[in-house]
């Protein structure tokens, strides 16, 4: 090969969210021998976790100037730096199709690609999926699924016939693993349980304040750390002081230490009303740890009932409670499951894995425009 193929990802920005969690380590983990990868971000640096962790590992990325809301000059400014870097492919997170996709138009790029991060139905606004069916069915751009489940969702919404590639996210196990290992001595009775994730109404905080109360009253030597921050924390730790929990919940904020933090507890729980893959629920697998999840989504790709964890419905507490209180009182049974729930991780879901999937995939839609 003369030269290296070029990939240009494009995302809003770099919150801590899932999605750009997985651009990041899919940035550092491409073979770059065959492979020139850089980022764009929409929107200005803002000072996140995720933007120093990009400076300090010299991955490139590109911060524009996006105002909030409709801002249409971000579309030139899009021009300009597709001119200058040259993309063979370009591949989208999130929302932002509706700026790029004139964009690859103008600029002929023959590799169009926009990975689906949720299942479908839950994705915002009906104007964003009228665009987004335009340009999966008639613009070339192909939607890839992180799940089988979103791949359903995808051709329920989009029409039966699409074409989504499955490509399930990964992590960079080896780091969650390493701090797992430091973790020694034996557990007593006391039970620590962890979530992690924005403090929005998917991820269902009130929900889990609910359960573990129920919990805490049959098991009072339990723990529970929330780690994240967002609109609904005020109402959580309203609900935390409501019903007495001060000294039990702990409210840990934005870390970029969660992989010390899933060492340390014995418990994953993840009472989400939907997600796609989570990457938490990998991070709490490859940490060894088992988990409770509400059956949404992706995560019965993930998690074993009854060999990896427990998932129970969503919207249940008392469901939820139940499989806290299975573990809580058993030590044995969560080593076992955690110790199921981390092989699985480490023979089908580390970052690299991912990104194999996604160079595969490149190279077979340029080899199919070559072809044309």
């Amino acid at each position: 090969m003369s030269k290296k193929i070029k990939i240009l990802h494009v995302i809003p920005k770099f919150d801590l969210g899932g999605a750009e969690r997985l651009l990041v380590s899919l940035l550092e983990a491409f073979d770059h021998e065959w492979f020139e990868v850089a980022a764009v971000s929409l929107y200005p640096e803002s000072g996140t976790i995720l933007e120093q962790e990009i400076k300090e590992k010299g991955l490139s990325v590109y911060f524009l100037n996006k105002h909030r809301g409709l801002d249409l000059q971000i579309i030139p400014n899009l021009y300009h730096l597709f001119q200058t870097f040259k993309p063979d492919v370009v591949h989208t997170h999130l929302f932002v199709l509706h700026y790029v996709f004139l964009v690859m138009l103008l600029c002929r790029i023959p590799v169009r690609v926009h990975t689906i991060h949720s299942i479908v139905h839950k994705e915002e606004g009906r104007l964003l999926k009228l665009a987004q069916w335009i340009v999966f069915r008639l613009g070339g751009v192909v939607p890839v699924s992180i799940s089988l489940e979103v791949a359903n969702t995808v051709r329920d919404f989009y029409g039966r016939g699409i074409w989504t590639p499955v490509i399930y996210n990964g992590i960079p196990i080896a780091r969650f693993v390493s701090a797992a290992g430091q973790v020694r001595g034996e557990k007593g009775k006391e039970m620590v349980l962890l979530h992690i994730g924005s403090f929005v109404p998917l991820k269902s905080h009130l929900l889990l304040i609910e359960a573990f109360d129920l919990s805490i009253k049959e098991y009072p030597w339990m723990q529970l750390w929330l780690v994240g921050d967002g609109e609904l924390r005020p109402a959580v730790e309203r609900a935390v002081s409501e019903k007495g929990l001060q000294e039990k919940v702990s409210f840990l904020g934005l870390r970029d230490n969660v992989s010390n933090l899933l060492a340390n507890c014995d418990l994953f729980v993840l009472p989400s009303d939907y997600e796609g893959l989570p990457l938490t629920v990998l991070e709490a697998m490859a940490s060894g740890k088992p988990v409770v999840s509400t059956r949404v989504g992706g995560v019965p790709e993930l998690v074993e009932d009854g060999l990896t964890g427990f998932l129970v419905p969503p919207r249940d507490p008392e469901a939820l409670s139940q499989a806290i209180l299975r573990l809580a009182k058993n030590h044995d049974l969560c080593l076992r499951m955690g110790q199921a729930g981390q092989s699985k991780v480490l023979e089908r879901f580390d970052i690299s894995q991912a990104a194999r999937g996604y160079e595969t995939l490149y190279f077979k839609l340029l080899k199919k425009c070559e072809e044309v």
